[in-house]
């Protein structure tokens, strides 16, 4: 079985920038090595003669010809806008001048 000490999920929280109590170092720690384990058991069941899948599947991407086509005008997107100024919509100020 795969065993990952409470040094090491410590290790891996300051890499992760999270901080941890003693407590929940001791709680996580054999939590993470059944994870370990259970990736560990499954590696083990696909053998060579399985391929690696993303999708059980085949999945083909359907393309189409980009076309050019005729769109809305400033005039006609602007229609139901409550406010517009220049060919824009306007909306109010959620941020303040500090950003």
């Amino acid at each position: 079985m795969p065993e990952i000490s409470r040094d090491e999920v410590a290790h891996l929280a300051d890499l992760a920038r999270i901080d941890l109590s003693d407590a929940e170092l001791d709680h996580l720690a054999p939590q993470l090595s059944v994870i370990l384990e259970s990736v560990a058991s499954i590696s083990g069941v696909a053998g060579d003669d399985v391929p690696p899948t993303s999708h059980p599947l085949p999945l083909t991407n359907v393309f189409r010809e980009d076309v050019v086509r005729p769109g809305l005008t400033a005039e006609q997107a602007l229609a139901g806008a409550p406010e517009s100024e220049q060919q824009r919509f306007s909306v109010p100020r959620i941020l303040g001048d500090e950003q």
